[in-house]
């Protein structure tokens, strides 16, 4: 045991910023702490109960284009937190206003074209050596290259795959501007389906080579192409051309108010894909002369349902006679919830309390028996019971502090926890741990040494931890946005709106070993 602290410190002891040591005279930073272990003093890891309860988050989020870097869409549903589903809600833009279609031109076809998330590890390949490519009938090799969309929830119902009747309707509500708040509950009103397709699942790419060369004659990346209604789009741009509708964004997008895209079933799965490079292609013909001749042209245009746009993922929530409906009517935050239901895009948190009479004891232990705090962590387990299946786990959370003695919104603070902001670049800070998640139960260490240390021994609020399913989003290079954006609000850079995880955990229980402690380890002088 004494090693194993010992070589506990040796990692936190180089990490943790602030007053580690607990007397003025304090030792290079290479030998912070090394006095705990001389003479034959002791370390001591310590458990301490925690109240958890189930932090309601109204089932709403925000998800507009500011912080949507992923959407959602599909439908998933299980007997713990019933069915959850997800539709995606955009503006189109035309890619030039005051178009000109040329003569006569006619629609052949509509497509929209998405690029969801997929297993690029999990590829089947089919090969033709003798394909004919049409334009030009020119012998050449068409390889096809199939991968299944990474999925949450039920790739199979009833030992078959999960199909989805994908609809595109038109919106008939005018969107606002593409910097306006929008949350998830957000109700839209819808037209007629102008689009649909039957997806099971699976996206692919295509690579036409020409025979004698090995040139490229056609590439198409892995996407969902949605075909659309070459009627509505005739009527609605092409014979428009330079109609005032189509003269500037403004009067566009209040003529054309955008597009829902939904599935019709309740159950099988969620899947990401990126809202910000979408695109309706518009393929026509119009008359091209030349001279005394005239042929039929092909063309393409492309109408922009990308980041430009308005645009936000709708999510529902049906958790009618369902445990999870139960436990959040229940809450108690005072003694808090023997089993917590944690679930992204919106749904509940993880609220965490160390016990006033806790902080005090520890307090007293820093003042009187001079303890120097080397590690504090909250463990979390998942249920076994109630959570006992092959969906995959929360990979890691989001944790913000609540501060009881605000109200409202306010509560909930907008910075990192000094830990992340202290400790976020050393290459050894993890604010979330995850352990088994392959197995049953799985459980997690959150990270709060700093935050502990500054509330025993500087006297910092004992605030709340609130936990969600999610992660904060980085820059290319792997830097935190909350930290280059902090006064925009560190907490606000995350992917809670679009992870769909979510499992049942532990909550505060009499006699349960599983259930939330706080775990300190500290050295005495």
């Amino acid at each position: 045991m004494i090693n194993n602290i010992q070589k506990l410190f040796k990692i936190t002891a180089t990490l943790v910023i602030g007053s580690l040591i607990l007397w003025n005279c304090e030792p290079d930073p290479d030998q912070l702490g090394s006095q705990f272990f001389q003479n034959g003093a002791q370390g001591t890891e310590t458990l301490y109960p925690v109240i958890a309860y189930n932090a309601k988050n109204g089932d709403t989020i925000r998800t507009d284009a500011v912080r949507l870097n992923s959407a959602t869409l599909g439908a998933f549903s299980e007997s713990q937190f019933g069915l959850q589903k997800s539709a995606f809600v955009t503006q189109v833009r035309l890619s030039s206003y005051a178009p000109n279609f040329g003569v006569n031109p006619i629609i052949d076809s509509a497509v929209l074209v998405i690029k969801p998330l997929y297993a690029a590890d999990s590829i089947t390949t089919t090969t033709d050596e003798t394909y004919i490519y049409p334009i030009g009938a020119v012998e050449a090799k068409k390889v096809v290259n199939n991968y299944p969309v990474t999925k949450y929830g039920k790739a199979k119902l009833g030992g078959t795959k999960t199909t989805f009747n994908i609809k595109v309707r038109e919106v008939t509500d005018f969107l606002g501007g593409n910097t306006d708040q929008i949350r998830s509950n957000k109700i839209v009103g819808t037209g007629s389906v102008i689009g649909s397709k039957v997806f099971k699942g699976d996206v692919n790419s295509i690579v036409i080579t020409k025979k004698t060369d090995n040139s490229v004659l056609f590439q198409r990346d892995a996407t969902i192409r949605i075909p659309m209604d070459s009627a509505f789009f005739q009527n609605k741009i092409i014979t428009k051309g330079t109609a005032p509708e189509l003269t500037d964004a403004a009067s566009f997008i209040r003529y054309f108010k955008g597009l829902k895209i939904s599935v019709d079933e309740n159950d099988g799965y969620i899947f990401n894909f990126d809202p910000n490079s979408m695109v309706i292609n518009l393929y026509y013909k119009k008359d091209k002369v030349d001279g005394t001749t005239t042929t039929r042209e092909q063309m393409v245009y492309p109408m922009d349902v990308g980041s430009s746009n308005t645009h936000f993922s709708q999510i529902d929530f049906v958790r009618a006679g369902t445990p999870s409906e139960t436990a959040l009517a229940s809450s108690n935050e005072v003694t808090g919830d023997s089993r917590i239901y944690a679930q992204g895009m919106g749904g509940p948190g993880i609220g965490l309390r160390v016990p006033l009479a806790t902080v005090d004891a520890i307090k007293a232990m820093y003042k009187n028996d001079k303890i120097g705090i080397i590690s504090a962590k909250i463990r979390i387990y998942t249920d076994a019971v109630n959570w006992n299946n092959s969906y995959r786990k929360p990979i890691t959370f989001v944790v913000r502090q609540r501060d009881l003695s605000l109200t409202g919104e306010a509560q909930y603070l907008k910075d990192f926890l000094t830990d992340i902001s202290a400790l976020a670049y050393t290459g050894n800070y993890n604010l979330v741990k995850a352990y088994d998640l392959d197995k049953n139960p799985a459980y997690y260490d959150i990270g709060i040494t700093q935050t502990f240390k500054n509330i025993i021994e500087t006297e910092s609020k004992n605030n709340d931890l609130i936990l969600n399913v999610g992660n904060y989003t980085t820059d290319a290079n792997g830097n935190l946005l909350g930290i280059q954006y902090k006064s925009l609000g560190q907490q606000n850079f995350n992917s809670r709106s679009f992870t769909p995880f979510r499992a049942v955990f532990i909550g505060t229980e009499a006699n349960n070993v599983q259930s939330p402690k706080l775990i300190l380890t500290y050295g005495k002088k």
